[in-house]
């Protein structure tokens, strides 16, 4: 279906990968894996066909369609959500509209021998016979459908895009990739601003109804329900592997086990054969011996051993000073802004040490929860925090807060106070920013940075209530894993918002959950709430037949 032949990239004399070639097949379902750096995202580029490889070449039948989500875009502002998410069809709609114009210039022609009318009438019936071969589609329900899906609203289908976040205009540009049923979908990121409910529609979507799929994610859940092969992109060369993710990381540490047991027996039988040749290089009777075993080592190809990404974030959050009882009690708390309700009446007290995951639908209320905490907007009921309660808080916009003007260093050394400051530098090398990392300029460093940089903020003075908004945004899993480790050690009270199940299992023990204009309390994991979510949508379902 597509073909990828000798692939390659070089920046400023550094090659970034070498003569890459595979194949993606119809129903082909990809995991595109490497460290940060190792260029997934520039691979990607090439396949959709928005950047060009130094060598090589992307080849794929005419007819194919290929799709392509970045991890960054605009919309145009001033569409209607329904009719940004129509330029789907724009194709067909244009095609429509050539054939329409064609025919009313043959309506009102007069030359019908002429070669032109000839030519004007052959192009029509090719048009229209390309036209009238697609599959019929009702535009209009495919879009609802999709963007139902997507979590958007009948209301929000008339609203400009204008008014919505990054994360609902990604959500109509995955929509219109969507609608266009391409033959290859290429998705980097898809899933940083989804909630839980969008990520399992999507996630059924892929599996059932697309046709060959390259993603980059993060979302260690979502990779491994979807996809069937993994290319893993390491030392300038790729690995495919014919399995899911976690199969592949066991795969992975095999291969790399074996390229050491490889590299080691060479080493030895290097070593072995360097002190033949220094022992007896001077010996008349071994000199043929000696001779060959030069030019042995001199056509010898050394067994390189795979990288190890040995980069590691030290996280560990400062000990929490004791609180009251209950750091958060809630007395039918509620926030309206103008005549629309977001929620009402949610009652719940928050136990000291617990940790706590809000899910829900976007726009049913999380954050809006979290800045009536945090004291940022007004809401109707009574919010009392206990006693010597001391919030730690990182807003799901936290990373592009930071002054881009600034750098890692400075963006540290401006906030910290106390004895934290003798221990900028390791603190900094403790993320990841040692050495000449700390002087870069904050408007440079990528998502994961910014994030990294953000989380190192919070651990400048103790807390005993931390307030997490989407913290795993742009982190890589390994990044990730560290995060979720420090805070299952948090000896502190935890709630997070975030859509990232495999992030929430073994971290929260409770869920509250968002919805319908309430916030209805589950005291189990995440993925009992999911199980009976589902039970309950059953049952729904059954009440209604």
């Amino acid at each position: 279906m597509l073909s990828a032949d000798g692939l390659t990239v070089e920046f400023n004399g550094q090659t970034l990968f070498q003569d890459i070639s595979f194949v993606i097949n119809e129903k082909d379902r990809i995991a595109l894996m490497g460290k940060n750096g190792a260029g997934k995202s520039t691979l990607l580029k090439i396949l959709a066909g928005v950047r060009e490889p130094n060598r090589g070449k992307v080849s794929y039948p005419k007819e194919t369609i290929v799709a392509y989500l970045p991890q960054h875009l605009l919309t145009q502002d001033t569409r209607t959500v329904f009719e940004e998410t129509a330029q789907a069809f724009s194709a067909l709609t244009d095609m429509e509209n050539q054939i329409n114009a064609m025919n009313e210039e043959l309506s009102i022609r007069t030359d019908y021998e002429s070669d032109s009318y000839m030519e004007l009438i052959e192009k029509v019936s090719t048009l229209s016979e390309q036209f009238y071969s697609i599959e019929e589609i009702n535009y209009d329900a495919d879009i609802e459908k999709t963007l139902l899906g997507l979590g958007f609203s009948r209301e929000d289908f008339q609203r400009k895009t204008s008014e919505f976040s990054g994360g609902w205009r990604m959500r109509i540009e995955l929509g219109k990739i969507l609608l266009r049923r391409p033959d290859v979908i290429l998705l980097d990121e898809p899933t940083n601003h989804l909630d839980i409910e969008s990520i399992q529609w999507l996630e059924d979507f892929l599996i059932n109804s697309g046709k060959a799929v390259v993603v980059i994610s993060h979302d260690r859940a979502f990779v491994d329900n979807i996809t069937t092969r993994t290319i893993e992109v390491t030392m300038g060369r790729i690995y495919d592997y014919k399995a899911k993710y976690s199969h592949y990381l066991e795969l992975r540490k095999e291969r790399r086990e074996q390229q050491q047991k490889q590299f080691d027996e060479q080493q030895k039988m290097i070593a072995e054969n360097m002190e033949f040749i220094e022992r007896f290089k001077g010996t008349y009777s071994k000199t043929l011996q000696v001779q060959s075993r030069v030019k042995m080592l001199e056509k010898l190809t050394i067994v390189e051993v795979d990288e190890e990404d040995t980069s590691r974030l030290r996280l560990r959050f400062p000990p929490a000073p004791r609180s009251g009882n209950y750091p958060v009690t809630a007395e039918n708390v509620g926030k309206t802004y103008g005549e629309k309700l977001i929620f009402g009446q949610a009652n719940f007290m928050i136990e000291r040490g617990e940790k706590i995951a809000f899910v829900g639908k976007n726009g049913e209320g999380k954050s809006t929860l979290v800045k009536a905490i945090m004291s940022e907007i007004e809401h109707e009921g009574k919010l009392t925090l206990g006693h010597n309660v001391k919030i730690g808080y990182f807003a799901q916009n936290q990373a592009s807060l930071l002054d881009d003007n600034l750098t890692v260093y400075q963006t540290i050394d401006d906030i910290a106070v106390g004895d934290i400051r003798t221990k900028i530098k390791d603190l900094l090398g403790a993320f990841m920013f040692g050495g000449d990392e700390s002087f870069k300029k904050v408007k440079i460093l990528s998502g994961g940075e910014r994030t990294r940089l953000a989380l190192l903020k919070l651990l400048l003075e103790p807390v005993n209530l931390l307030i997490l908004d989407e913290p795993t945004n742009h982190l890589d899993m390994k990044t990730k894993d560290i995060l979720k480790q420090a805070l299952v050690e948090f000896d502190g009270t935890l709630i997070v918002v975030s859509h990232d199940r495999d992030f929430l299992d073994g971290l929260i023990t409770k869920v509250y959950e968002f919805g319908n204009q309430r916030v209805i309390e589950h005291d189990e994991n995440i993925y009992g709430f999911l199980a009976k979510k589902k039970i309950d949508n059953l049952r729904e379902i059954e009440r209604k037949n």
